[in-house]
C-alpha cells in the first residue's frame, strides 16, 4: 500500500489506519481530570477533538474564528476558545469543558447561579458564558459591573439574555463563584 494519499492505481484517496505511514502518532490530553490518547492530526482543533473523539459536548461549534465563544474551555485554567486551538498545542495543560466544572448533583457556583437566573434562552451559547465567567472569577472573585461586562465582551447570545446572564454572574460572585 502506498503512504502517498493519493494513490494512483486506486484512483482515490487511500484511507490510513492506526500504524501505518502517514497516521498521526497519539497525543495525550488530560481532560476533565482524566488522562486520554488521542489519535487526531496535531493541526485538528481542540473542539473537534472534544466533540468527535471524546464524545464530550459542553463546546459547541459556533462561528470556527474564535470569536463567537461558544466553544469556550479552560487551558491550565484560562478561558481560550477551543475552535482556534490546534490540539498539539494544549501540551501537558490541562483542559477542563463545561462538563468538568460541575456536575448535576453539584453544579459550580456559576453553573448554579445561572440555573437560578434563568440565564439562557436557548442555551447554545451558554457554554461560552460559563466557562469565561468561571475562569474571571477565579481571577478577580470581587468585580464590579464594568469588570463583567469588560470580561463577557467577546461573547455572543442571539437569544438576548444578557440582563439575566450579568445577573448570573453578580450572583456567582456574591456566592464564591
Amino acid at each position: 500500500m502506498s503512504s502517498d494519499p493519493l494513490d494512483g492505481k486506486s484512483g482515490g484517496r487511500v484511507a490510513l489506519a492506526p500504524g501505518l505511514p502517514g497516521w498521526p502518532s497519539p497525543l495525550r490530553l488530560t481532560v476533565n481530570g482524566t488522562a486520554h490518547t488521542v489519535r487526531s492530526s496535531p493541526d485538528t482543533p481542540l473542539l473537534y477533538v472534544l466533540r468527535d473523539e471524546l464524545q464530550l459536548h459542553g463546546p459547541r461549534f459556533g462561528c470556527g474564528l474564535g470569536q463567537c465563544g461558544a466553544c469556550t474551555v479552560h487551558l491550565g485554567g484560562v478561558a481560550v476558545r477551543s475552535c482556534s486551538i490546534p490540539v498539539s498545542a494544549v501540551g501537558d495543560q490541562p483542559v477542563t469543558t463545561l462538563e468538568g466544572l460541575g456536575s448535576p448533583e453539584h453544579p459550580h457556583p456559576v453553573q448554579q447561579a445561572f440555573i437560578e437566573e434563568q440565564a439562557m434562552q436557548c442555551g447554545y451559547c451558554i457554554n461560552g458564558w460559563i466557562m469565561t465567567a468561571a475562569a474571571f472569577l477565579d481571577k478577580t472573585p470581587h468585580p464590579g459591573d464594568a469588570e463583567i461586562r469588560t470580561a463577557l465582551s467577546g461573547l455572543i447570545c442571539r437569544c438576548g439574555a444578557h440582563m439575566r446572564i450579568l445577573r448570573a454572574v453578580r450572583r456567582a460572585a456574591a456566592h464564591g463563584g
